[in-house]
C-alpha cells in the first residue's frame, strides 16, 4: 500500500502545500501591511504654512510634575484609599496580625522597625529611629526599593501620587 512512490508523492503535496502557503502569506503581507511606511515614517511633516500668533507655549516645571503632595493628600479620600490598599492586601494585614510584611495599623507617625517580633530587613531597621510619617510613606510607596535599598519588600511601588495620598489617609483613618 505504501511504496516510495506513493511517500514520495506525499512528501511532495506537504512542500508544495506549505510554498503555497508561504507565498500567499508573503503577498498578503506586502498587500495589506500595516507598518507606517509612506504614512508617517519619515517623521514630523511640515505645514504648507504656520501662523505664528506671537505667544509661547506654557511650559513650566510645577505643571510638568503635577500637584505637590501636599495639595493632594489635603483632599485624599480614605474610601478610595482602601480601593488601592487591594493590591497591598496580600501581604499586610489590617487586624493586628502581621503577614507576610508588618501590620499596618498606626503605621502613620510610628517608628520605623517598631513592630516587635517582626523581622525587618537591616536597611530598614538601620532608619528605626526616623518615623512613618506621610511624607516618608509617600517616598516610600514611589519606590520601596530605592527609597530603602535591601529592603524585603517585593513590591514596584504605586506611581499615582493621587493613589499614594488615598492609601496614607486609609492607613491613617485606621489606627
Amino acid at each position: 500500500m505504501f511504496d516510495t512512490m506513493t511517500m514520495t508523492k506525499v512528501t511532495g503535496a506537504v512542500c508544495g502545500s506549505l510554498l503555497v502557503f508561504l507565498l500567499a502569506g508573503w503577498a498578503a503581507e506586502g498587500i495589506y501591511a500595516m507598518d507606517a511606511g509612506g504614512h508617517g515614517a519619515e517623521g514630523e511633516v511640515q505645514q504648507a504654512y504656520v501662523i505664528d500668533t506671537g505667544a509661547e507655549p506654557e511650559t513650566t516645571e510645577a505643571a510638568a510634575e503635577g500637584p505637590d503632595f501636599a495639595t493632594v493628600l489635603a483632599s485624599a479620600d480614605a474610601a478610595a484609599g482602601e480601593k488601592v490598599f487591594a493590591k497591598c492586601k496580600a501581604c499586610h494585614k489590617m487586624d493586628g496580625v502581621d503577614g507576610t510584611g508588618p501590620h499596618l495599623n498606626g503605621v502613620v507617625d510610628r517608628a520605623k522597625a517598631s513592630i516587635a517580633g517582626f523581622g525587618y530587613s537591616d536597611s530598614l531597621v538601620a532608619m528605626a529611629a526616623d518615623k512613618w510619617t506621610p511624607e516618608n510613606l509617600n517616598a516610600f510607596l514611589t519606590n520601596p526599593k530605592a527609597y530603602v535599598p535591601g529592603t524585603k519588600m517585593s513590591f514596584a511601588g504605586l506611581p499615582k501620587v493621587e493613589d499614594r495620598a488615598n492609601v496614607i489617609a486609609y492607613l491613617a483613618a485606621n489606627p
